[in-house]
């Protein structure tokens, strides 16, 4: 992973080289910004660049044996820490219990999120955590001497993902870190992050991709038409992952948009069975889907109630969400906009509160019912 490897994001990488060659480098650094920006494959290159024998003005040299990519990722002084789950086995999981996951996955396609990680791990329906056991196995990894003499560099991939108690204890190896180690911390909601770790990082912001930069990269790396890779690059909000997620039509955004099409047609139509099915079917999603289908589900009103508006450039739908969007938005309107908001906010806090989903989601049909009827 070579900074020319990296979409867009030119300014991050001069300031990243600038830090480094005008000796001005940090011992920690957090990456901030969107999913799907670029956060961790920055953060990778950066990486590679820090343990690469001859690096240029450009990055690592991605010849010599300490930064090849057929051996980077398992380089003895690069270590990574990122959420889990707990396993059957074991009550105390680290994340070395799946690096053979994480390697394949930012060899295959650095440019990830925490739905795909949640598959990879095999633990859609679980909470994924930084489990205190981290701390203590980081500590005994860079206790170490490098194995070449050089640096040694920790990847914490959303440290807000860290319970208090593992926060606190890498607290004391960012203040103290061992001579020549650098954390490269990666953060999509650093307002999370325990607050005197914040204090201790030099923060870089990594902005949203421009709509030009995410469309080139689509047609130059999948050969999409000019005419689609817009398109995708409109709806893709600045992340270069979601515009991949549309590209492959990942299966959760279809089964996401079944859903809302399902609940709103059944509850305008008073169709109790249906609605009463339809609770049923999503109780079984897992609570981490649930939340995220909740999400998407907020979205979809957004995009519907702005439809109304008929400013194309404000909306970002897919072809299938449009052509239901064209029927549904005129219900949609002043009226019910913010009710409707507010019930979807209210049944994603019950569902992270572990309140029972099967009468989380038909209580919330109900309400559909009202809602959408009203004039």
């Amino acid at each position: 992973m070579n900074f020319s490897d990296i979409i867009g994001q030119e300014e991050v990488k001069r300031h990243l080289m600038r830090l480094l060659t005008e000796n001005k480098l940090p011992h920690a650094i957090m990456l901030c910004g969107p999913k799907g920006a670029g956060k961790l494959p920055l953060a990778l290159a950066f990486a590679q660049t820090l343990l690469c024998q001859h690096p240029g003005p450009d990055g690592a040299c991605g010849q010599c044996s300490d930064c090849h990519m057929s051996t980077l990722w398992a380089h003895p002084d690069l270590h990574f820490s990122f959420p889990v789950c707990k396993a059957k086995s074991t009550d105390h999981p680290v994340s070395d219990d799946y690096l053979p996951q994480w390697r394949e996955q930012i060899s295959r396609a650095p440019y990830f999120d925490t739905e795909d990680w949640l598959e990879d791990i095999k633990a859609e329906n679980q909470q994924i955590t930084i489990y205190v056991q981290e701390s203590d196995n980081l500590q005994r990894k860079l206790a170490l001497k490098s194995s070449q003499g050089g640096r040694k560099v920790v990847v914490v991939w959303l440290p807000e993902r860290m319970m208090e108690q593992t926060a606190n204890k890498l607290l004391k190896l960012i203040e103290e870190p061992p001579v020549g180690t650098h954390f490269l911390l990666v953060s999509q909601e650093p307002d999370l992050v325990l607050g005197t770790i914040q204090s201790r990082v030099q923060r870089i912001n990594v902005p949203p991709l421009p709509e030009e930069v995410i469309s080139q990269a689509l047609q130059q790396r999948h050969a999409l038409p000019a005419e689609d890779a817009n398109l995708l690059a409109h709806i893709a909000q600045g992340s270069y992952t979601r515009a991949l997620k549309r590209m492959q039509n990942s299966s959760e955004q279809q089964l996401f948009f079944d859903l809302f099409v399902q609940l709103m047609r059944h509850s305008y139509a008073r169709r109790i069975k249906e609605m009463h099915q339809w609770s049923l079917a999503v109780a079984e999603l897992g609570r981490e889907r649930q939340k995220r289908m909740l999400e998407y589900f907020q979205q979809q009103l957004r995009e519907n109630f702005i439809y109304n508006f008929h400013r194309p450039e404000l909306n970002y739908l897919g072809r299938e969400e449009e052509n239901f969007s064209t029927r549904f938005a005129p219900f949609i309107g002043e009226h019910n906009v913010v009710g409707i908001m507010n019930e979807l906010s209210d049944a994603g806090r019950d569902i992270a509160q572990n309140v029972s989903a099967r009468m989380v989601f038909f209580d919330l049909a109900l309400k559909m019912i009202v809602l959408l009827k009203t004039p």
